[in-house]
């Protein structure tokens, strides 16, 4: 059985989505310390004025943190503004309308834990896109895994490693016109712009 260690993402990258369709068993990362600007809470959407960085809010006390203690912060009313952003940048796409029902709840119910938020976004995700990958969490923190592709560094949002088993592959955007192909951005980008095709595309 071929496994993949990841880290928990907030509407994660295609790349991260990629792994959980092709390997047969993926165990997600809560044991390490937390780093900002990664995409444990972050997600990357293309707008009208290119790529824009949608976070999480966190509380922290400190770098040593682990990441399955971490509490989302009711800061700066983010989940109204994650939706606007959302909404502005996509509802020209072919399938928002279709699927904004199961999206939306994420930004008006509360969760206490980045983890669980995570989690529950992951799981509705992959319903929609009709992948039923293994999972399990960490329960320690391991710097090595033996017999298993270890992303947990590769799939970065500020400093990703090579991967020689992706390969982003352009498909339609909404404001490609504008700025192009805009790469692996969250899933949310290739669910509303390509739909129930998003699977063969991963």
């Amino acid at each position: 059985m071929n496994t993949a260690i990841l880290q928990t993402t907030y509407f994660g990258p295609i790349q991260w989505y990629q792994k959980l369709h092709r390997f047969d068993h993926c165990i997600i990362e809560q044991h390490d310390s937390y780093q900002k600007q990664t995409y444990r809470n972050r997600c990357l959407i293309a707008t009208a004025n290119g790529v824009q960085a949608l976070t999480v809010p966190v509380e922290h006390n400190n770098d040593r943190m682990l990441v399955k203690d971490l509490r989302i912060s009711d800061h700066n009313q983010w989940r109204r503004i994650h939706w606007n952003a959302l909404q502005s940048a996509y509802s020209e796409s072919p399938f928002f309308e279709y699927y904004a029902d199961d999206i939306r709840p994420f930004f008006e119910k509360r969760y206490d834990f980045l983890v669980d938020f995570n989690e529950a976004i992951r799981e509705t995700v992959c319903k929609l896109i009709d992948i039923q990958p293994q999972t399990e969490y960490t329960s320690a923190y391991n710097s090595q895994w033996q017999e298993s592709a270890d992303y947990r560094d590769v799939i970065h949002a500020k400093h990703p490693l090579p991967d020689n088993d992706f390969e982003a592959k352009p498909y339609w955007q909404v404001f490609q016109h504008k700025h192009g192909f805009l790469a692996n951005l969250s899933i949310l980008d290739l669910l509303f712009c390509m739909g129930p095709e998003s699977v063969f595309y991963l």
